[in-house]
């Protein structure tokens, strides 16, 4: 761990290089360019809030902004952690030329489109006044679930970018992983529907939490769960401790199969 630390101070610029990369990849040939990261989550809501409002007459407080804080923290989680997933064979030519910390490309992935998640919460602060939300001084904590989706979204990047090395296939099971975890993430309907079964069963969801907290914060100005206070650090922990062992015992071995 300390020997990565200290990796990290000396490829600190080739990772903020990478992180500028990647950002201008993902946004080039586009008109709008990062404006995207606004308006995509920002008309994904007006879609749901229409549906879920005047199709299936919901009773959520403030539909708009319960719907897409949750969505913003799913679209993160799965962004990010699909572009871990590939982070390493994507970089296959580099890896065979020259020694950089391997850890740098899951990183710098995570990095990049945690700014542009960043940019995609001005919509929200927009939406939440237009809306009459008002602001408390208990906003400033939503700081901590963010941070701790950060760490979880590492950790969980560094164990599908080590599977995927090994087994391409991890790219298509993945992806129905995602869609189960968005149906258990309570994005567009209330968690009080759900039964105490499978509330424990949501619980086991790295952002359901995360996506609790982040809501107690700004829409209810209180925190209405401390164990969901307490997943989010033990998650972040976890898959940061996991992520990260299984990433070092394997990273030797990458380039006999990239």
């Amino acid at each position: 761990m300390m020997k990565s630390i200290q990796t990290y101070n000396e490829y600190k610029p080739l990772l903020y290089e990478f992180v500028k990369r990647d950002i201008k990849v993902k946004y080039k040939n586009s008109y709008l360019g990062i404006l995207w990261s606004m308006l995509n989550p920002l008309m994904t809501m007006i879609v749901l809030t229409f549906i879920f409002s005047n199709l299936f007459k919901n009773s959520i407080p403030n539909f708009p902004v319960y719907c897409l804080a949750g969505r913003l923290i799913y679209d993160f989680f799965s962004q990010s952690t699909k572009q871990c997933m590939t982070s390493i064979t994507s970089k296959s030519s580099l890896i065979k030329k020259i020694y950089i910390p391997k850890y740098i490309y899951p990183l710098s992935r995570i990095m990049s489109t945690f700014i542009i998640f960043l940019i995609s919460l001005i919509p929200l602060i927009v939406i939440m006044i237009a809306t009459g939300v008002k602001l408390k001084f208990i906003n400033i904590f939503s700081i901590y679930p963010l941070v701790m989706l950060f760490f979880i979204s590492l950790g969980i990047g560094m164990i599908l970018a080590t599977i995927n090395v090994f087994f391409r296939d991890m790219q298509h099971i993945y992806s129905v992983v995602l869609t189960l975890i968005m149906y258990m993430s309570a994005i567009f309907y209330s968690a009080d529907i759900v039964t105490n079964k499978f509330a424990l069963i949501m619980r086991l969801n790295p952002i359901y939490p995360v996506i609790c907290v982040f809501r107690d914060c700004i829409l209810y100005g209180q925190i209405t769960s401390k164990l969901n206070v307490l997943l989010c650090g033990l998650y972040a922990i976890l898959y940061m401790i996991i992520g990260f062992i299984i990433f070092k015992k394997n990273e030797d071995k990458f380039i006999l199969h990239v």
